[in-house]
C-alpha cells in the first residue's frame, strides 16, 4: 500500500509543480494592479458614482427653461361654454391648433439650490465608496498573496522535511541490516516519514488553494498559475497610536462616505425646508390654429408669471422636513458610531502587527535552538546513547520550529497590511 500511495503523491505533486512552475511571475505590485482593473466590484462602484453624477444634471436641470410642443384637436357642440371636471372662461370651439410652451423657473427661494448640493455630496459620496471599494479589494489581493506566500514556504519545509526523514528511513534500514539497530527503530523511522508525506499532501493542497484565492481577490474566475516573487519585510511600526488614529479619522474612505452622506442629508432637509416659500415661474405660449370656428385667430400668443404660494398641505410640509432631519441626525450618530470603530480598529490592528513583528526574532532563535537540538540529538543517537524517539521528536520540534518562521515573517505582512487598511492608506 505504501509504494503506490508514495507514487501518486509523487507524481500529483510533480504535475502541480510543473503547471505552477510554468506561470507568469506576479509580485504584489502587479496583482493589486491586474486587480484594480479586473475586479467588478470596483466597475460597479464606479458605474454608481457615474449615475451619481447624473443624478447631480437632473437636479440642476431645474435652472433651465422647458420647451413642448402641442398638438391638440377639439370638436363640441355648437355654443358649447362648459365641460365636465373644469370651469372654463370661454367657449370651447372646434379647433385643430398646434404651438410651443416655454417654461422657466424664476425663484423657488433656494430649494433647488439645496437639492443640487445634496446631489453633489451625495455623488462625492459615491466616489469615496469607489475609492472604500478599492481598498477592501487591495487588503483582499495582499492577504491572499502572503497567505500564498506562506503556503509555499510551508510547502518547502514539508518537502524538505520529506526528504530528511527519507535519508534518515535508508540510515536506519541499513543499520538494522547490519544488526546495528532494532527493527522498531526501523518503523519508528517509517512512521515519521508518513506522517511527513501527510503533512505534505496537506501543504500543496493548502498552496493550490492559496493561490485560488489569490486568483478570485485578483477578479480571475478560475485559478491561474503564478510563480509569485518574495516580499521584503517593511519597516517598524510607527509607535505613536494616537497619531495614526488621527491620520485614519482624516483619511479612511468610508467615514468619508458617512460624512458626505451626512452633509446630503442636511442639504435635503434645508430643501424640504423650503416647500414652505412660493415658486415663481414664467410661461410663454405660441401657435397656430389652421382648423378653427369662426370666432378664433388664426394665431395665438401669450405670456404670463405665476406665484405659486403653499397655504394648508395638512402638515406635509412639516412632516417632510422632520423626516429629513431626523435622517440626517441619524446619519451624524452613524458616523460618529463608526469614528469610534475605526479607532479601535487602528489599535487592535496596531497591536495585532507589533504582536507579529515581535514574533519575527523569537521564532528565529525557535529555528537556530531546534538545529542545534536536532544535531545534538543525530550525534547522540549516531553514538548509540540516544533513542529513535529522542531524534524523531527533534525532528518534529526542526520541522514546527521551521514552520513557525516561515509563518511569521507572512503573518507580520498581513497584520501590517490590515493597519494600513484601517488607517486608509490602502487606495
Amino acid at each position: 500500500m505504501k509504494a503506490p500511495f508514495l507514487r501518486i503523491l509523487v507524481g500529483s505533486t510533480a504535475v502541480w509543480a510543473a503547471a505552477w512552475a510554468q506561470g507568469p511571475a506576479l509580485s504584489l505590485d502587479q496583482a493589486r494592479q491586474v486587480a484594480l482593473q479586473n475586479h467588478p466590484g470596483i466597475a460597479s462602484a464606479s458605474l454608481e458614482a457615474q449615475a451619481a453624477e447624473y443624478a447631480a444634471r437632473e437636479v440642476r436641470s431645474a435652472y433651465f427653461p422647458t420647451l413642448a410642443a402641442n398638438f391638440t384637436g377639439v370638436g363640441s357642440e355648437q355654443d358649447s361654454v362648459l365641460s365636465a371636471g373644469a370651469v372654463t372662461t370661454s367657449s370651447i370651439a372646434n379647433r385643430g391648433a398646434t404651438g410651443i410652451v416655454a417654461s422657466q423657473l424664476l425663484s423657488d427661494f433656494g430649494r433647488t439650490a439645496s437639492l443640487e448640493q445634496g446631489a453633489k455630496l451625495r455623488g462625492a459620496a459615491k466616489e469615496q465608496n469607489v475609492n472604500y471599494t478599492r481598498a477592501q479589494v487591495l487588503l483582499d489581493v495582499a492577504e491572499a498573496y502572503y497567505q500564498a506566500l506562506a503556503a509555499e514556504a510551508v510547502l518547502r519545509v514539508a518537502q524538505a522535511t520529506v526528504n530528511l526523514r527519507r535519508t534518515t528511513l535508508r540510515q536506519i534500514s541499513v543499520l538494522a541490516q547490519s544488526n546495528l539497530r532494532s527493527t522498531v527503530d526501523v518503523s519508528f523511522a517509517e512512521v515519521n516519514l508518513s506522517q511527513a508525506e501527510l503533512d505534505l499532501v496537506r501543504a500543496q493542497n493548502g498552496t493550490r488553494a492559496s493561490h485560488a484565492r489569490l486568483s478570485a481577490a485578483i477578479g480571475y474566475e478560475r485559478d491561474q498559475p503564478f510563480i509569485l516573487n518574495d516580499e521584503p519585510l517593511p519597516s517598524e511600526l510607527n509607535p505613536d497610536l494616537d497619531t495614526l488614529i488621527v491620520e485614519a479619522l482624516r483619511d479612511r474612505p468610508d467615514l468619508a462616505v458617512l460624512r458626505l452622506n451626512h452633509e446630503a442629508l442636511l442639504s435635503y432637509a434645508e430643501a424640504e425646508k423650503r416647500l414652505r416659500y412660493p415658486t415663481i415661474s414664467a410661461a410663454v405660449v405660441s401657435g397656430v390654429a389652421p382648423v378653427r370656428g369662426g370666432v378664433l385667430p388664426e394665431t395665438y400668443t401669450g405670456a404670463g408669471i405665476n406665484v405659486s404660494i403653499p397655504v394648508l398641505n395638512g402638515g406635509l410640509f412639516k412632516a417632510r422636513r422632520r423626516e429629513a432631519e431626523s435622517h440626517a441626525a441619524a446619519a451624524d450618530k452613524d458616523t460618529q458610531e463608526l469614528a469610534v470603530r475605526v479607532a479601535r480598529d487602528v489599535e487592535v490592528a496596531w497591536l495585532d502587527a507589533n504582536d507579529a513583528f515581535q514574533r519575527l526574532g523569537v521564532t528565529a532563535r525557535m529555528v537556530a535552538e531546534a538545529n542545534e537540538a536536532l544535531r545534538l540529538a543525530q550525534a547522540r543517537y549516531d553514538n548509540a546513547l540516544g533513542s529513535i524517539v529522542e531524534l524523531n521528536q527533534a525532528q518534529v520540534n526542526q520541522t514546527a520550529a521551521e514552520i513557525a518562521e516561515a509563518s511569521a515573517k507572512y503573518e507580520y505582512l498581513s497584520r501590517k497590511a490590515d493597519l494600513d487598511y484601517a488607517m486608509g492608506v490602502l487606495r
